[in-house]
């Protein structure tokens, strides 16, 4: 019942799923599906790390790359993508494990749109981030 309630009804699922597990009835529970979503969780939240990084690298090398353009607007993306991913990792803070694949594949992201959206020659961002993490984050820190 659970399985074809899970795929066809997915919310309705969840209720049943929240309501079995609250009132221990364990044996019910659609465990092998619980045990999937909380893993698409956890992979959400890794996905929203690097989401957010790759922004933040994006508007950095805009600002290093692009300092004619620097706004109040690239500025604020810069803030709110640092607060952002300090209250993030406040809430996850086992994904500071995972800040070195973090940052390569949000730079990997970075560099790509900010060759599109700065139509500068694609060799003109290096290969590796130019930032660390540490640098990044730092509200201290603007690239010139």
């Amino acid at each position: 019942m659970s399985n074809t309630l899970y795929e066809q009804d997915f919310y309705a699922w969840t209720n049943r799923q929240a309501e079995l597990l609250r009132t221990g009835q364990f044996e019910q529970a659609d465990i092998d599906n619980i045990a999937e979503e909380i893993e698409a969780m956890g992979r959400s939240e890794k996905r929203e790390l690097v989401s957010r990084l790759s922004q933040l690298l994006l508007h950095l090398l805009k600002w290093r790359y692009q300092p004619d353009f620097r706004g109040s607007s690239w500025r604020l993306t810069i803030e709110e993508q640092r607060d952002s991913i300090a209250g993030h990792l406040r809430d996850n803070p086992s994904l500071r494990s995972y800040l070195d694949p973090a940052m390569e594949d949000a730079y990997r992201w970075a560099r790509r749109r900010a060759g599109h959206e700065t139509n500068l020659p694609n060799g003109t961002f290096p290969e590796a981030s130019p930032f660390s993490f540490v640098e990044a984050i730092d509200d201290g820190f603007w690239p010139d």
